[in-house]
């Protein structure tokens, strides 16, 4: 089976997958205690949104997913982990 995407929507996967990996790096770093409820945390908010075809609602999780990763990375910097 051959899934053929326009440009605009590979750019879109490919910077949705890039998240992914980014949040389950960070995730890796928080204190073994959370480490794996926010592993799961993050699994489960993109499999919420895996369905969604809708190229402005996912650029704009993108972005609240960027901003949301950034914020748990300084905590984490933080608290020196």
């Amino acid at each position: 089976m051959v899934v053929s995407f326009d440009l605009q929507t590979f750019i879109l996967r490919a910077r949705v997958l890039k998240l992914y990996r980014q949040a389950l790096r960070v995730a890796k770093r928080a204190p073994p205690h959370t480490k794996g409820e926010l592993m799961q945390t993050v699994r489960q908010e993109m499999e919420k949104n895996k369905d969604c075809n809708d190229k402005q609602k996912i650029r704009y999780l993108i972005s609240e997913g960027m901003e949301r990763l950034k914020g748990l990375d300084e905590m984490l910097d933080m608290q020196g982990h």
